[in-house]
């Protein structure tokens, strides 16, 4: 539903009802998210991999092997559910990784903050700029861009934003790294002239594949995936629309590369995602779940060969569920 629904607004992109749509888009989104939460927080591990196994099978036409995962996508859908860890929630807060970065590279890669807020109804509009971006620490979609504060429908934001405060994202899609957050809302400046996205898939602790992204996300977007000498690769993202061309190497790509190095040490897999602003290079989020196991790779040998660059602890699956029949954050502490 969500993906035909996408489809539709990007068909729809240049209608003059685009607005209308989008808000019944992010309406839906979020109801799907509230009921997702309301049946996973009471489910089992074994009904979980059940629901995943359906969705799973739609995208890749077979069922997870969950006790010898060999795809990328296969070893994402264990790690979400399975391999969740303090530090991960850490790094997951879109506000507590801030000062993991900070130890690791440096505030001065981090966008700089309007202000931190527990509630949407601590924010006082009238002392923010007249551009500015929302986002939530806890969940991932939750952006929301003002390039005009006068335009903004002060009613439906609230609403959107007390509904969001309200999950735990954790259960929306059994990313379990997700599960120890405390929810916040973020405020950042808007950065004018667009920010390039260069999202670095690491694996062992090494940056082996960029996956550029270009236009509005879930709208328009268009990828392409290179390997760290800007060589384009064979395989891509069928959700995603192919970029038509090779794009020019950005003018921080070592920058970046360094940057995804120091980052990602320690991690069995881990994507970084940064974003380029003329020459400056900001850090975005550390990602675990990418497409939340469900991102189709194309060619399909390609997300075997990704998932062998993947050292893997299959046992732990099975040490989890000797001990726990759901998902419980304390065995992971």
């Amino acid at each position: 539903m969500l993906s035909s629904l996408r489809k539709f607004i990007r068909e729809n992109f240049a209608n003059e009802n685009y607005p209308l749509i989008q808000k019944l888009f992010a309406f839906r989104r979020r109801r799907i998210m509230l009921s997702n939460q309301a049946r996973h927080i009471k489910m089992s591990y074994s009904e979980i991999e059940d629901e995943i196994n359906q969705q799973y099978e739609k995208v890749f036409g077979r069922k997870i092997d969950w006790d010898n995962p060999k795809s990328f996508n296969e070893k994402l859908q264990v790690s979400k559910l399975y391999m969740p860890s303090p530090l991960k929630t850490q790094l997951a807060d879109k506000y507590s990784v801030r000062e993991w970065v900070t130890e690791k590279i440096g505030s001065e890669y981090l966008i700089p903050l309007i202000g931190v807020y527990d509630s949407f109804d601590e924010i006082d509009f009238s002392s923010l700029p007249e551009q500015f971006v929302i986002k939530c620490n806890h969940d991932c979609g939750s952006v929301t861009i003002c390039r005009d504060k006068s335009k903004l429908d002060m009613k439906l934001l609230k609403r959107k934003y007390d509904i969001l405060m309200s999950i735990n994202y954790a259960w929306v899609f059994c990313e379990m790294q997700y599960l120890g957050i405390k929810p916040k809302i973020l405020i950042e400046p808007y950065l004018d002239g667009g920010l390039n996205e260069y999202k670095f898939y690491c694996f062992d602790g090494k940056p082996y594949f960029c996956f550029v992204t270009f236009g509005q996300r879930n709208l328009d977007l268009s990828i392409n995936f290179y390997d760290m000498d800007w060589n384009l690769q064979p395989f891509t993202r069928p959700d995603h629309i192919k970029y038509n061309s090779v794009a020019p190497v950005p003018v921080n790509y070592d920058e970046m590369k360094k940057i995804a190095s120091i980052l990602c040490k320690g991690f069995g897999h881990v994507r970084v995602d940064l974003y380029s602003a003329g020459e400056k290079v900001y850090f975005g989020e550390m990602t675990f779940t990418t497409a939340r196991g469900l991102g189709k790779i194309e060619p399909d040998e390609w997300d075997y060969k990704l998932g062998a660059l993947w050292p893997f602890d299959k046992s732990i699956r099975a040490k989890v569920l000797a001990e726990h029949s759901r998902p419980d954050w304390n065995f992971a502490e």
